[in-house]
């Protein structure tokens, strides 16, 4: 057990200092002067390291060291991966005190989508801000001080654009109407004049972001777990995080549920759980359907699909009731686009909307 808290934390300093601190009989007390942290901190340290299971989680690109990592990685660094389509830039990190594994990885198909949609921000911004610009010239202000600053405040929250030129115009008005008197004295107002030009360095660093995103794992080994096995890894989650998120949708009424026990809480989470597998294997078993019969359903924009989500077949059976005239059951509602999408599903669900 203390061999390992040992091994985590004293790997760096064996770097630099040349001495191997995993043979010295070394107390935990001046294991934490080392660090340069108290030995309270240094035992919470190894409690915590003990209980973190290996990961494979996206590192959020809010995070500081991310943007810093983002915008310093030279296009040297990237590797082809065995995936087709994406390139790889290993990297190591510190975050947190914890010694991790980071890969910045490039899609080509992410990096065509994101400068698409950065040409489509780049035209609605610069609308956004010509408007805002046309209420600065035409507005009034009591001092050029006024004037300067409120141009200023004006181009630091343009993202994507900035205001160059900036001049300050002093202008002559007389109140009252009709021509003015000879001694009568005019009174003074400031109004902004400046130029509208896109951020260059902003949108060179959104250009260089663009397509990339952070893997990060805590298995330090590259024999054990390949750069490629990190990425291959994390997209194989993507589908089980896709199942989750449709267990926390409002839809799924999940959030209306309080529970004061753990035994219910898990109990829940065990409900849960058996609900997101009947729903990956119907949606599995519709699009297998669909691919041997090569037919295709409407999506949520009318366009036909071959790989649907329950989810919306779902919202596609809503509104379904079951009436009953003269003794005679019926389904109501049951249209022809529903029936449609019921003999992809089975016999027995055909069943029980009255099909044979």
């Amino acid at each position: 057990m203390e061999s390992g808290w040992r091994k985590q934390l004293f790997n760096q300093k064996q770097s630099q200092s040349g001495v191997n601190p995993l043979v010295l009989p070394m107390s935990k007390a001046k294991a934490a002067k080392i660090l340069g942290i108290c030995p309270r901190t240094l035992e919470r340290w190894a409690k915590v390291a003990s209980l973190i299971p290996e990961y494979r989680l996206r590192v959020p690109c809010t995070l500081t060291a991310a943007k810093i990592l983002l915008d310093n990685m030279a296009q040297e660094a990237f590797n082809q991966s065995e995936m087709p389509g994406y390139r790889i830039a290993p990297s190591c990190s510190e975050y947190g005190g914890v010694r991790q594994r980071w890969f910045v990885v490039e899609s080509q198909a992410r990096k065509d989508a994101d400068l698409k949609q950065l040409q489509k921000r780049l035209i609605k911004q610069l609308v956004k801000a010509q408007s805002e610009l046309r209420l600065l010239l035409n507005q009034e202000f009591a001092c050029s001080k006024d004037a300067f600053i409120a141009a200023q405040r004006l181009s630091s929250k343009l993202p994507l654009h900035q205001l160059t030129n900036i001049q300050v115009q002093e202008i002559k008005k007389h109140t009252g109407r009709g021509r003015p008197s000879k001694d009568s004295s005019p009174t003074f107002y400031y109004q902004v004049d400046a130029t509208l030009e896109p951020k260059e360095i902003a949108i060179a660093i959104e250009t260089k972001r663009a397509g990339k995103f952070i893997l990060a794992t805590n298995v330090l080994d590259a024999e054990e777990l390949s750069d490629d096995d990190v990425l291959r890894e994390y997209k194989a989650q993507q589908s089980t995080e896709r199942g989750f998120r449709f267990l926390k949708d409002p839809l799924f009424f999940t959030s209306s549920v309080f529970l004061n026990s753990t035994e219910r809480v898990a109990a829940l989470a065990m409900v849960m759980g058996l609900c997101l597998l009947v729903y990956s294997l119907g949606q599995r078993a519709l699009r297998q359907a669909l691919e041997q019969a090569k037919k295709t359903i409407d999506n949520q924009l009318g366009k036909p699909t071959s790989t649907p989500t329950l989810r919306w077949v779902f919202q596609c059976f809503m509104s379904i009731h079951l009436v009953t005239v003269a003794q005679i059951k019926q389904i109501a509602n049951l249209t022809h686009e529903r029936q449609w999408i019921l003999q992809f599903l089975g016999a027995p669900c055909r069943k029980y909307y009255l099909l044979s």
